[in-house]
């Protein structure tokens, strides 16, 4: 077992963030007892910033913008001079960044770049998987020479835990819908999801971003049993928004930042794609359903019919 790990980005921002999140807690499940550093070298880690308090206690060292992994001259030097780790996981494809990575010093190495051939472990099957959350899973699971069945908790923060609770009280039966995500043209007509959660039987929340805050009107208005509790806060946070979504019995959401948060949070989840592949970013949670604008004729979001959707949300519950 490796005392320690080393984990190589390039860069995180927080869709690419909550994306790997996964890979974390299955990764720290795997050595719960090895010191784990994220080395990000060619730009920010959002694990350094707004998604730090996420990874505390899975993650024990981020090293934000190291600068390493872009240039050939750095082939002529080893990065990171005076340190060594058991186990280095790259978990990018381009070579020559590879290749300068390989320099740090380390005892076991893996890396999918030029189809595992410089790794100490690959893979059984050869063919890629197609998710990014897949493709990062198989680098972990070649890392503890097993498949990983587990993945360690999120930390809780007490703090957060009671701002939850108080904005969505114990008692009722919630259904969380995320209508927002980072482009309109990903994004399932907001008329839509007000007609999903006015059955009346459950009560529904609307988790809007700064972005969506102008549609919060309309929704009161068509719905005012609705609750949306990030319009109660002065600043959202990952973390509140993911222990609002461990208060709901499921959720609606689009391909968006909010609906991997949901992931994490691990509930019921109904996925919407359209224009962007599901196969490659769909989120990581126990229970969910895809429904894709794809299998309706179109890449179009609006291609998606609602009685998709209601009988995808009805199957969870």
């Amino acid at each position: 077992m490796p005392d320690t790990i080393l984990v190589y980005v390039g860069l995180d921002a927080v869709g690419d963030g909550l994306i790997k999140l996964p890979f974390i807690r299955a990764l720290r499940a795997a050595f719960p007892a090895a010191r784990i550093t994220w080395l990000a070298g060619k730009g920010h880690t959002v694990f350094a910033g707004a998604l730090a308090p996420l990874v505390a206690g899975l993650l024990d060292e981020v090293i934000d913008d190291a600068r390493v992994g872009s240039r050939p001259a750095e082939l002529l030097r080893r990065p990171l001079p005076g340190r060594s780790f058991d186990l280095i996981i790259d978990t990018q494809r381009r070579l020559l960044t590879t290749l300068i990575v390989r320099r740090i010093r380390h005892r076991r190495f893996i890396s999918p770049a030029a189809g595992f051939r410089l790794s100490d472990a690959r893979p059984a099957e050869r063919a890629r998987p197609p998710s990014m959350a897949a493709q990062l899973r198989q680098l972990a699971d070649l890392a503890a020479g097993r498949p990983i069945e587990t993945a360690a908790a999120l930390r809780r923060d007490p703090t957060v835990e009671a701002m939850a609770d108080a904005l969505l009280p114990p008692g009722p039966a919630y259904v969380g819908f995320a209508p927002g995500a980072g482009g309109k043209h990903k994004c399932w007509p907001l008329d839509r999801f007000i007609a999903m959660a006015a059955t009346g039987e459950f009560v529904p929340v609307f988790l809007l971003g700064p972005a969506e805050a102008d549609w919060a009107a309309e929704i009161r208005a068509a719905l005012p049993a609705a609750l949306m509790p990030l319009q109660h806060v002065d600043a959202a946070t990952p973390m509140l928004t993911i222990a609002l979504a461990r208060r709901l019995r499921a959720a609606v959401a689009n391909d968006s930042g909010t609906g991997h948060m949901l992931a994490a949070a691990d509930i019921p989840l109904v996925s919407l794609f359209g224009p962007t592949p599901a196969a490659k970013f769909a989120p990581a949670t126990s229970r969910q359903r895809l429904v894709r604008a794809q299998d309706f004729g179109a890449d179009a979001m609006s291609a998606i019919p609602p009685e998709a959707v209601r009988k995808a949300l009805v199957s969870l519950l």
